[in-house]
């Protein structure tokens, strides 16, 4: 018996030396090789291929200093722990990366604090004031969800909350740790990039002027060089010509990208030909145009005006390249809605009302440019149609109007009198027009077998019958790129300058914020960038939120299960335990 029991004791000591000896090798080896196991359906937690890549070819230290340290409410002692998380998940794949996670309230000086929180504004972080509840009472205390990270000499600010106006906390904090690997390694791209690529607007021809493109361009400039060039019939408006040593010409585009944001003239043979052969040397190129010349400046003063057909002679080119931008206005629902003031004297009011003539734009593909976007505000839209003409090209569709579409042909007639109609299947006969596509392949010259010998054969014109693979995107409304203007109520309720620029997307009559400006940025960055980054921004992360209702209606019920089963069911197996032991040593 006393053998038995030696053996069985000396079993035990060599099993636990085994375990701890396999422990610490695991650990051994864990600090070698870094795996984490995904059992996400969407693998949420696992970085992309973009993202390794870009991390592995770090040179030199990024430096996180992230200001969510402090007490906190839960949803952003979440959104902590999933930034660290991203962090050290980024630092398996590069030993370049670090960062200290820092309280900006930490000082119990209040003047130290005060000039701590002017740093971080300055420096381009947004603050948000929460009322929590602590033991001397309630309390608002100011929350700096954001980054400095620094590469060297420069620095950069990341505000990590990612959400639209009316949401719930809970969803932009879910939303803000979805976004975090695209918004962590973009800025990490950003600021390692030493070669920015170019994106020119093009003038001259009544396109939207700096100050309606001032959102959207200031957002580019922080990744991309913008600038603006005039066409008005110059050979090198869009190319650079350079000799090399043989003194032969080398011909290549000046910008990477350019964007034609709502012309409102038409284009001169010349310009026509310019752009065609920046195409043909690879330039990538945004077009925005409108079919139908309408403005809502027109019905301020009258009811009812005309969309006319609008002429920029840009017809023939499109449809070389394989669409045709159709000369009709598309009326849709949902839309978005503009304000309406009836009465008169003391009881004069305004109400919101849907204005159909401005379609909420929804995504037409699963293409990771739209995939995932809020809802795109256009006005005055026209649709867009692939041609047979050039059949080896690409088109893929990426936005549309809702299944509850009418289309009206120029001219139009608009009135307000439509304000007063109530939205039904009979007003909307059509489905979903497409209003935006993507065209990828090889381009033939709109000039191919048009232009005489001596202009195709001269070295300094360089003329070019077809490109290489290329990229386009083609939308059919110029509006979606331009940002409104801050209006007198607007700007007195928000100490606004009078005709400042506001985001882009942002409605100030209804104080909404479309999905437009994250539109433009995807398609920017998909024809200069390609799918990487964007595929990451696009990713279908489902957000688990509670229901509040269930959670109100069956909180007790969930109490009495987390807190009274667990000890409950520990009792009973006590009990159990005991009895079998009792039984086992009173037989023997």
């Amino acid at each position: 018996m006393d053998n038995k029991r030696k053996n069985t004791k000396r079993n035990e000591i060599i099993s636990l030396v085994v375990t701890l000896i396999i422990i610490v090798l695991v650990n051994i080896i864990g600090s070698f090789f870094y795996t984490r196991f995904d059992l996400t359906s969407e693998k949420r937690y696992t970085l992309s291929d973009t993202s390794k890549e870009i991390l592995k070819n770090l040179d030199d230290y990024v430096y996180f200093r992230v200001y969510l340290e402090g007490e906190f409410p839960a949803g952003f002692k979440k959104l902590r722990k999933e930034t660290k998380e991203m962090l050290d998940e980024f630092r398996a794949y590069s030993k370049f990366i670090d960062y200290e996670f820092i309280n900006p309230s930490e000082s119990n000086d209040q003047a130290e604090r005060q000039e701590t929180y002017k740093i971080l504004w300055q420096s381009g972080l947004n603050y948000y004031t929460e009322t929590v509840q602590t033991n001397s009472g309630v309390q608002q205390i100011m929350i700096w969800p954001g980054i400095i990270m620094s590469y060297r000499e420069q620095e950069m600010a990341i505000d990590i909350l990612s959400g639209e106006s009316g949401q719930s906390q809970e969803t932009v904090l879910n939303n803000s740790a979805q976004d975090l690997e695209y918004k962590l390694i973009s800025a990490i791209k950003d600021i390692t990039t030493t070669n920015k690529k170019t994106i020119a607007f093009v003038d001259g021809h009544g396109e939207l002027s700096d100050l309606e493109v001032y959102d959207v361009a200031n957002s580019l400039a922080k990744k991309y060089v913008i600038k603006r060039t005039t066409l008005n019939g110059q050979l090198n408006a869009l190319m650079q010509r350079d000799f090399d040593r043989d003194s032969t010409i080398v011909i290549r585009p000046a910008f990477d990208a350019v964007v034609i944001a709502k012309p409102t003239e038409p284009f001169s043979e010349k310009d026509k030909f310019i752009i065609d052969q920046y195409i043909m040397y690879g330039g990538k190129v945004m077009w925005l145009l409108d079919a139908v010349s309408a403005s809502m400046d027109s019905l301020q003063s009258t009811e009812s005006t005309m969309g006319l057909a609008l002429n920029l002679n840009l017809d023939d080119q499109l449809f070389k390249y394989g669409l045709k931008l159709n000369r009709n206005l598309l009326l849709s629902y949902p839309c978005a809605q503009i304000g309406l003031v009836t009465g008169e004297g003391v009881s004069l009011q305004s109400m919101l009302l849907p204005w159909y003539y401005f379609p909420l734009l929804s995504q037409a593909s699963q293409h990771p440019i739209v995939r995932n976007i809020e809802a795109v505000k256009a006005d005055f839209i026209s649709s867009l149609e692939p041609t047979t003409s050039a059949p080896e090209i690409q088109k893929i569709p990426l936005l549309k109007t809702s299944d509850y579409t009418k289309v009206s042909s120029a001219p139009v007639y608009i009135s307000l009198e439509i304000l007063n109609q109530r939205p039904n299947a009979q007003m909307f006969p059509q489905k979903g027009m497409t209003t935006a596509f993507l065209l990828n392949g090889t381009f033939h010259s709109l000039f191919e077998n048009r232009m005489p010998a001596s202009m195709t054969d001269a070295p300094e014109i360089g003329f070019k019958t077809e490109s290489l693979r290329n990229s386009m995107i083609v939308i059919a409304d110029g509006d979606i790129i331009r940002n409104q203007l801050a209006q007198l109520d607007y700007a007195k309720k928000n100490n606004k300058r009078i005709g400042s620029p506001l985001p882009l997307g942002y409605d100030q009559y209804t104080n909404i914020t479309y999905g437009n400006k994250q539109f433009i940025e995807n398609a920017i960055s998909y024809l200069l960038d390609g799918e990487g980054l964007i595929s990451i921004r696009s990713r279908e992360l489902k957000i688990r939120l509670l229901d509040v209702n269930k959670v109100n209606s069956s909180q007790t019920t969930w109490q009495i299960i987390n807190v009274v089963l667990p000890s409950a069911i520990m009792i009973v197996f006590g009990l159990i335990l005991a009895i079998l032991r009792k039984k086992k040593y009173t037989s023997s």
